[in-house]
């Protein structure tokens, strides 16, 4: 019998014979071994540990610390015995599809008619027999069929919506089955896998089914009907535990709710996906754009301000038009009527359209005037205004929009000066992300199939993007350095920012991209010093990505107690007794001639309810002034989330609440001022 050669990771090869599993190598190398191995990457491609090999091969046993493929396996099998669950109790119930997502896993199912839709009060009921069938740890059956006799199986089970997909499946194309257990009758589901040796691998205390709701047969709504069950599922309790608590978290810090109730904005359907900003909210914006404005001045940035229509023939230039345009406004030029019948749109009428993003505008801006060698890097900054025709379903608060606003900018350069602009790039936004308090992982995103540009050109931006986050010390463990094959955009790789919030939810916000195919698309040009025409390198890159999700994000992670720099109103002064009011103004006013935004509270209610009233308005700080106060000239300090209170002098609070009010890089530099 010829052997086959199996090399494992540590370089070792390992001589087995044909049919021998990964279980049998691990059960070989040591029992500890043997109890932890869960599945297999086979020459890359994750499969079943019981899952005989056929050739030679490299092979890397996989566990529970593997986490990223431990977790696909479990939501995966958790969808199964879902599904098998849900027939158990519910006779004539048909399976559809049941993939495992993010954070779980969900499966669709047509029940029967007599039943209806399934209810969220059925789902106790469900989870205690999904745990009965992990308890029986029945084997998972990896089967190969013919797709005539899977077709036949389906059918006889009533099982139209599996057999439809089946008989769809390619002729010839390999399909596989998973059986729960080795009867005869077992259950079973169509599946690539690979899946777990049995359900009793799974820890039944570490799902939970969460919601039910509507879902169309393929997702065409001209479809049936289905009813999704969706759950969450971890290889243990306490993730479970954990992540029932952030979502438990996620709820409370909700910034549509937050943003309600602190006044900040509103969103209703006159106007669908753009935001309503009330002065409150508008504060937050103005005190970023300042930030932002005060780094990029110093970065040597230029701002500009570009048009809101332009004419689709840029975006087809661009590429834009023929990638892009279900997601663009556009606006057909109409002619006016002479006899006055109302407008009509000639026929060599010329479609505009309301600007995606930034970019060509900017390049038209680069194109003015001869630019020399020695005129780059050209930073061109803009808070742009950009609209997106996002789907309906996919608008999510200040998250998702269709009126969005970046903070965006463009940097021309030559091809030796890219690697030197991105490291400033990752320098300036390492400070920004660090001011708010957030810590980040860095990601590169590669070509994706569909691209404009030559190969070389790709490589080369590649290139320069990972050697400028490596000469950055940025392409660590630390950072969470990762690289992403296919996910850039069409026309460049991109670096890519996410944020890790106080409750360890993750936000993609800033990024890089180093783009030779827009230059070279709109013909932007420099001189060089061999008097020569050269493209420049066009590196787009943001860093709140847009403001509008930055302060949702901003809002959720602070649960809207912002720094007080942020804080739309940063002080209150409550009145004890009504004595007290014009010491209360005085002390107001004395407040705003610091610079502090600042409110009164006069009405006639007790302290407490005002205490409550605007902690529950995330104020960062109450001055509470009685008749003593007014007397002594003091105030008394309260501070949100402290139960503390201080008696300071009007003059000490005013000193205190200007420190604490100062934007992160202006305390920097007033520090280093008094350093001075």
């Amino acid at each position: 019998m010829e052997m086959l050669s199996i090399t494992l990771p540590d370089g070792s090869v390992r001589e087995v014979a044909p049919g021998t599993t990964p279980a049998d190598i691990a059960a070989a190398i040591g029992p500890g071994l043997a109890k932890a191995a869960i599945a297999a990457r086979v020459d890359g491609e994750l499969r079943d540990i019981t899952r005989p090999l056929e050739s030679d091969a490299q092979l890397a046993l996989v566990t529970s610390r593997d986490e990223k493929d431990a977790l696909e396996l479990a939501r995966h099998d958790f969808a199964h015995i879902l599904a098998e669950a849900v027939q158990n109790l519910f006779p004539g119930t048909q399976i559809t599809f049941g993939p495992a997502t993010d954070d779980g896993f969900y499966y669709d199912f047509a029940p029967t008619p007599e039943h209806g839709p399934f209810t969220e009060e059925e789902l106790p009921a469900i989870e205690a027999e999904m745990r009965a069938i992990i308890a029986r740890d029945e084997p998972l059956v990896r089967e190969v069929w013919s797709r005539a006799d899977l077709i036949a199986r389906w059918k006889a089970q009533g099982e139209t919506f599996k057999a439809e997909w089946a008989a769809e499946l390619p002729e010839g194309e390999e399909l596989t089955v998973y059986k729960a257990g080795n009867r005869p009758d077992a259950w079973l589901d169509m599946c690539r896998g690979p899946h777990l040796a049995s359900t009793g691998k799974l820890d039944p205390q570490a799902f939970k089914l969460t919601r039910v709701s509507g879902a169309y047969w393929r997702g065409d709504q001209n479809n049936a009907m289905l009813s999704r069950i969706y759950g969450t599922g971890w290889l243990n309790k306490k993730q479970l535990d954990q992540h029932l608590f952030r979502l438990e978290e996620a709820a409370k810090r909700d910034h549509r709710k937050l943003g309600q109730e602190m006044d900040l904005f509103h969103l209703q359907a006159e106007a669908h996906g753009s935001v309503f900003w009330h002065p409150k909210g508008y504060m937050i914006w103005r005190e970023l754009e300042a930030y932002m404005r005060r780094a990029i001045d110093a970065a040597g940035y230029r701002e500009v301000k570009t048009p809101q229509v332009m004419d689709a023939r840029q975006w087809e230039q661009s590429g834009h038009w023929g990638k892009y345009r279900e997601n663009m406004f556009v606006i057909p030029d109409e002619v006016p009527n002479t006899e006055d019948e109302g407008p009509i749109v000639s026929d060599h009428a010329e479609w505009m359209a309301l600007k995606p993003m930034n970019c060509p505008a900017h390049v038209l801006i680069f194109r003015q005037g001869i630019k020399s060698y020695r005129d780059l890097p050209l930073r061109l900054y803009e808070n742009g205004c950009c609209h997106r025709n996002e789907p309906h379903g996919a608008l999510h608060g200040l998250m998702r929009v269709r009126q969005f606003t970046q903070d965006d900018a463009h940097i021309f350069c030559r091809e030796d000066q890219i690697v030197e602009e991105v490291q400033a790039f990752c320098r300036l936004a390492d400070r920004i992300y660090r001011d708010f308090g957030f810590k980040y992982a860095i990601k590169l995103a590669l070509r994706p199939d569909n691209r404009f540009g030559t190969e070389e050109m790709w490589d080369k931006a590649e290139a320069e993007l990972r050697d400028a986050v490596v000469r950055a010390g940025l392409a660590n463990e630390e950072y969470g350095w990762e690289e992403l094959p296919g996910e850039g955009a069409f026309y460049a790789p991109k670096l890519e920012w996410h944020l890790t919030d106080a409750i360890g939810r993750t936000w993609q916000v800033g990024t890089i991209q180093s783009d030779r195919v827009l230059p070279e698309r709109l013909d932007a040009s420099y001189v060089g010093e061999d008097g020569e025409r050269h493209r420049p390198v066009m590196l787009h890159r943001a860093i709140f990505g847009s403001y509008e999700r930055f302060i949702g994000i901003l809002i959720e992670h602070f649960a809207g107690k912002l720094p007080a720099w942020l804080a739309p109103v940063q002080a209150v002064v409550a009145t004890i007794v009504s004595d007290a009011d014009d010491y209360a103004v005085q002390v107001a006013a004395e407040l705003r001639k610091a610079g502090l935004r600042v409110e009164t509270d006069l009405r006639n209610e007790k302290i407490n309810y005002k205490v409550r009233e605007h902690s529950l308005a995330k104020v960062p700080n109450l001055l509470v002034v009685g008749k003593r106060e007014a007397d002594e000239g003091t105030v008394a300090l309260r501070q949100l989330g402290s139960d503390r209170q201080q008696v300071l002098t009007l003059a000490a609070a005013i000193e205190q609440l200007q420190r604490e009010a100062l934007a992160p890089d202006l305390a920097v530099a007033a520090e280093a001022e008094a350093q001075a």
